[in-house]
């Protein structure tokens, strides 16, 4: 999605610099490069590690094409200040494969698959290696950060960061407060969200948050209202845009996230709350098992000639 990304140039507060200086995030995907690249345009040093030297090269290349629109936006025809700005935020920027190499700063953000296990093991890891001082988050959507942080000892300088895709473009972010976190930590969070510039809510330690728990019952009914006949996706779609004042319909939104992310977080929610609304719904079930997850995949409830370059 070709959209401009629209800051201000006064990214960060005096306080929130003093605090959060060097930021790790681990995970090369489209929601860790687009975190390490506002907190990098933001005037923070970032470390992005992925296992996949291929996801690394993508990421840079991504977050390059997007902080010339971004300078673009900024300071409009003065080429030089743009090139600057660009080479500015692209200087603070490193990567590597090794997560050994992201343990020393600030601040740890983890952005790797929606798998409990896998988070678990990444996140005993980095509370072992980390320095004492280095706060951890994870931007999980769905699953409990309690129960993510289980195993670490850092419990009170531990929470969630929900970011919302794509990262540079979507101003919100969730601040997630598990059972231990320190009012230290927590206030650091939400100045830290401000200096990349987002503006911030809280949450507990919820099933699917704030945004996801309320799209949840949103979508899938959606999902079945198309099912039973009862309209078409089209007419979905444009009665919640011109109806409900929308950007975007269900089904549109639902491509552009990923059929398979909405099938997971469905499937997180209905297993932690029974809630019947969140059971599985046959037509998602069946268009993810076919490959048809959207626009990362061309296919999902619409075609598109080609991927998102987002």
């Amino acid at each position: 999605m070709n959209k401009l990304i629209g800051l201000t140039r006064n990214f960060s507060s005096s306080s929130t610099r003093n605090a959060i200086k060097t930021v790790t995030v681990v995970g090369g995907g489209l929601m860790g490069s687009g975190i390490a690249q506002i907190a990098a345009q933001a005037g923070q040093n970032v470390t992005i590690i992925d296992l996949q030297p291929e996801l690394l090269e993508k990421a840079q290349k991504s977050i390059q094409n997007n902080l010339v629109r971004v300078g673009k936006k900024l300071y409009k025809d003065d080429q030089s200040k743009v090139e600057a700005f660009v080479k500015d935020s692209v200087d603070r920027i490193k990567v590597s494969t090794k997560v050994e190499d992201g343990v020393n700063a600030d601040l740890i953000i983890e952005a790797i698959v929606e798998k409990l296990d896998v988070k678990q093991e990444l996140f005993n890891k980095l509370d072992q290696l980390a320095p004492a001082h280095t706060i951890l988050a994870t931007n999980t959507s769905s699953i409990s950060i309690n129960e993510i942080g289980a195993g670490i000892k850092r419990k009170d300088r531990y929470g969630g960061l929900h970011f919302f895709n794509p990262v540079p473009v979507m101003r919100l972010l969730e601040v997630i407060k598990g059972d231990h976190i320190s009012e230290e930590t927590y206030q650091t969070f939400l100045e830290w969200g401000k200096s990349v510039g987002k503006t911030c809510i809280t949450c507990k330690d919820t099933p699917g948050f704030v945004v996801n728990r309320l799209l949840g019952p949103y979508s899938a009914e959606a999902l079945r209202m198309y099912e039973r006949g009862d309209a078409s996706k089209e007419d979905i779609d444009i009665g919640m845009k011109l109806g409900a004042g929308y950007p975007m319909g269900p089904f549109e939104l639902a491509d552009y996230t990923g059929l398979d992310t909405n099938k997971f977080v469905l499937q997180v929610m209905y297993e932690q709350t029974k809630n019947p609304v969140f059971e599985p719904i046959p037509l998602l079930d069946k268009m993810v098992a076919e490959g048809k997850l959207g626009i990362k995949t061309g296919e999902g409830f619409y075609k598109y000639e080609k991927k998102s370059k987002v």
